[in-house]
């Protein structure tokens, strides 16, 4: 089984990397495979709802950038964690763009697999950027993963060592990768019984405009 963790720093290896790399030091330690994959750090294209994605299989017009390399590792993948810094009370703007277009072309790539949201601040706006994130899990039937407090921790941003001081924040890492593997294992071991995501049903659209 593998976790893809996704940082939306623009500082490669800042607090928020050191907040996903504790995650993922408790998933290999469970037997999960992981891989950090960089994604603030170069400009990600916003989705244009041109609609191509629905029309091609999948993939994203946009080629210039990581998000249908991404694609494909997600289809292999068992489960995610997409990390930010908090700006202005927000995610990431290149991790919101890159997440955009992920879920609104590769959605199947993601459905029914376990994500969770992690964000780093200096101080403030960490439960406004967890639910931003989080909303692309619950709109795709995905399977959100706690832990024993909100998935934050906090230091600035260019200082992984402030992060390491955050020994509540450190641990708050910890648990959540415990309880990714533990969920992982759950569902594995449900589809060797044979009990599978549900069917889905067809969307449905209402307007209520009238």
């Amino acid at each position: 089984m593998k976790v893809l963790l996704f940082n939306g720093s623009s500082n490669e290896h800042g607090c928020t990397f050191r907040a996903l790399k504790e995650s993922a030091f408790s998933l290999e330690a469970n037997g999960i495979e992981t891989e950090i994959i960089q994604v603030g750090k170069n400009a990600i294209r916003d989705c244009i709802g041109c609609g191509t994605c629905r029309k091609n299989g999948g993939e994203c017009v946009f080629t210039d950038d990581i998000v249908n390399e991404v694609i494909k590792k997600a289809k292999k993948a068992d489960g995610f964690i997409f990390g930010s810094p908090v700006y202005y009370a927000h995610p990431s703007g290149r991790l919101l763009s890159f997440m955009d277009r992920l879920f609104y072309a590769g959605s199947s790539a993601l459905a029914f697999k376990p994500a969770a949201a992690v964000v780093s601040a200096r101080r403030a706006g960490t439960t406004a950027s967890l639910d931003a994130i989080t909303k692309h899990f619950t709109i795709n039937q995905m399977p959100v993963v706690s832990s024993n407090y909100w998935c934050m921790t906090h230091g600035a941003q260019n200082s992984p060592a402030q992060a390491e001081q955050d020994l509540e924040g450190m641990q708050i890492m910890r648990v959540l990768g415990q309880n990714m593997a533990w969920l992982l294992k759950c569902i594995e071991a449900g589809k060797n019984a044979g009990i599978n995501h549900p069917q889905t049903e067809d969307k449905i659209m209402t307007n209520f405009i009238r």
